[in-house]
């Protein structure tokens, strides 16, 4: 009687086991993607400091970064080899820049010469919400999702990939750590060593 009782609940639970199948949920604290999407893509402010490395055809360097977003006007230090540091500002499709001589390009001078220098036309516009780990909201995209931890890994938009290699917590929200931007012959790899949000 013992052997068949025990034998009766190791078919049973064999069988509960064999109609389960691992549904992917989110990691514990992760909101779902469309709510975590929706307010990074809202968040106005947010300053942070790292490096980044750009391959332009045959150009390349490295150099410091500083970004500091205040609702639609980013402000962008980059320091290192393009001359002693170029100070950009951005508001949607104005842009200043202060060059290590003193002098002050605006408009179409500032836009080139800021081509000229990097080796490609930064998107500056949607940037600032693919280093958030969301894709612009003004543009399509198609997006590739870890379902586990709700976050991109992937995104391409306006014919840029971006991948997503690792993510930090700030304040309670995962926030990209190292990301790489691709676009025909450029690369562009970013390193963000502090967040401030």
């Amino acid at each position: 009687m013992r052997n068949s009782l025990a034998w009766g609940l190791s078919l049973a639970a064999l069988a509960l086991l064999a109609g389960c199948r691992t549904v992917p949920v989110a990691a514990p604290g992760a909101a779902p993607w469309m709510t975590r999407k929706g307010q990074l893509q809202a968040r106005a402010q947010f300053e942070l400091r790292g490096r980044v490395a750009v391959a332009a055809g045959s150009q390349g360097f490295n150099a410091r970064l500083r970004w500091s977003q205040d609702g639609g006007h980013a402000r962008l230090a980059l320091e290192g080899p393009l001359g002693g540091g170029v100070h950009i500002d951005a508001t949607g499709n104005d842009l200043d820049i202060l060059m290590p001589s003193g002098a002050r390009l605006t408009s179409g001078a500032a836009r080139a010469e800021l081509e000229n220098r990097l080796g490609f036309d930064p998107p500056l516009a949607s940037l600032r919400y693919w280093i958030l780990g969301v894709p612009d909201p003004s543009l399509p995209a198609d997006e590739t999702l870890d379902p586990v931890g709700q976050r991109l890994t992937s995104l391409a938009q306006d014919g840029w990939r971006i991948d997503y290699a690792g993510y930090v917590a700030v304040r309670g929200e995962w926030l990209p750590a190292r990301l790489t931007l691709a676009r025909a012959d450029v690369r562009v790899k970013l390193l963000v060593d502090d967040w401030q949000s």
